[in-house]
This record gives structure tokens, sequence and C-alpha cells, in this order.
């Protein structure tokens, strides 16, 4: 990847909470321009940190970056608020959804295009694009949203990114509490608006197969950093990806207590 086509870089940023949990630990990444890009890892691997890093949402939760640098197309952001990066096309979809549950579906939709100062028929176009990716929703549009199911939940903070018109999505844990039919419709989604609208999506993602099928690169983070990188195919093919993350050893496919219990050998951490 050239320099000239990457969008974001984060370059070995450090991040403690509370003032003394180091909870990220050099971590370092790009993400071209027009990609999708995965972080993979368990659960307290460091993912969630990491989009809340870029998107500048760690203060909420009493941490702050402190090493390192974040740039969106060369320009430092760290200093920049959640608001100002939403101005400039970057929009995080948090993990667990986070719905007005008390507004409608088009409600929801319609609180993303706050930002936006091209004027009503612009907003309301963009809806229209929303629906036809997610027809699900014009459905439901004037359902309550906490009447809804997780999967209908997760195409409404989806569909609400979109109505700011990003360049950039931070998606969070999509497939979080959500059958694996709708987890392919999801990412079917995602890599749709990726081919079709050349929205940029960085995607937090402890399904490592799902998302190693729809990414083009990945970043495998463990204990805050990252210890394996390299195209979505190679990894998918790796044989400790295979073994550690997908529960695929050279002997077949183990339990995923056996893989557990496994004695690790994670050549990368030696």
């Amino acid at each position: 990847m050239t320099a000239a086509n990457v969008l974001l870089n984060v370059n070995s940023i450090e991040v403690i909470y509370n003032h003394v949990i180091l909870v990220l630990k050099g971590v370092s990444f790009s993400v071209p321009e027009g990609g999708i890009v995965a972080l993979l890892g368990g659960n307290g691997a460091g993912k969630t940190t990491t989009l809340r890093a870029v998107s500048n949402l760690l203060s909420g939760e009493r941490g702050a970056v402190t090493k390192g640098s974040i740039e969106l197309r060369g320009e430092r952001i760290e200093a920049l608020t959640p608001a100002d990066l939403v101005r400039r096309g970057v929009i995080q979809v948090m993990e667990g959804r986070h719905c007005f549950g008390h507004l409608t579906i088009e409600e929801n939709l319609l609180t993303g295009a706050y930002t936006r100062r091209d004027g009503k028929a612009a907003v309301a176009a963009t809806l229209d694009k929303v629906y036809a990716y997610f027809p699900r929703l014009r459905t439901r549009r004037h359902s309550q949203a906490a009447y809804t199911s997780g999967g209908e939940q997760q195409m409404t903070a989806i569909g609400r990114a979109l109505m700011a018109s990003p360049k950039m999505v931070l998606l969070d844990e999509p497939s979080m509490g959500l059958a694996p039919q709708i987890v392919d419709e999801v990412f079917s989604i995602v890599k749709e608006l990726n081919q079709k609208e050349g929205v940029t999506f960085l995607l937090a993602e402890q399904n490592t197969n799902m998302a190693l099928r729809y990414a083009e690169f990945g970043y495998i983070l463990e204990n805050g950093r990252v210890v394996m990188e390299g195209k979505a195919d190679d990894l998918r093919n790796n044989e400790d990806v295979k073994e550690f993350y997908l529960g695929i050893s050279s002997e077949g496919r183990k339990s995923f207590r056996d893989v557990k219990n496994y004695r690790r050998r994670k050549r990368w951490l030696a």
C-alpha cells in the first residue's frame, strides 16, 4: 500500500485507562481508502479500545492515547472531538447497536444526518439509498427500535452511520448476538457498500472466519499488541490462525475445549 492511498494510519499508539491501566502497547496499522480491514482477536485483546482511539471516544471511558499518532489523510486527529471526526467522514457503529429504543427505525436513521448541511432533499435521497440496501428497514420504518430484532437494530445502526455520508465506518463486533444467517446478510451488505459506494470499513470482530471472508487485510491483536498481520487469504490459510482462531488444525477440526486447553505454541509471542 502506498502512502498516497492510505486513509488512516495508526502509528505505535499506547492507550491508558484511569492513568494506570495500559491497554494498547504500541499498536500500528494502516487502512487504505476504499478498503475493508479487520481487527481480529478474542475478548479483551484491545479491538474496541483501538476503534475508540481512532474515533476519539476514549475520554468517556477515562482513557487517553498517551503515545504514538493517528492520522487521517496525513492529518493528526488525536486532538479532534468525535463531532469533528464525524464532519470529516469517520463514523463509529458501537458494539451492541445502541439504537434509541423509544424512536422509530426511521427516526433513528435520521439522527445520523444531524451534521449534514446539504439540505432536506439530499438527506431524503440518502434515506432512500439506505432503504435500498436494507429493505427490511423500510418495512419496519414506523416501528419503535426497542421492539425490533437484533438484526434489524444492527442494520439500523449501520444505516444511521450511512446517513452521515461517511468516508470510513468503524464497525465494532457487528456479528455479536446475531443468528448466522443475519450475520451473513449484514456482512454481504457491508461488502456491497464498500464496492458500490466506496465506503472504507475498519471492523473489529471476534468472528475471525466471517471477518476474513469479507475483509481484504487483517491484523490480529492479543493483549494490546498486533501479533500478526497479512492479507485475508494468507491469514485464513495460516496454520496458527486456523488452530488458534478458527479451531482447525492439520489434524482436523478441534473442539473449543481442545483449542482452549491446548498448549499453545504461538511462535509470535516467543
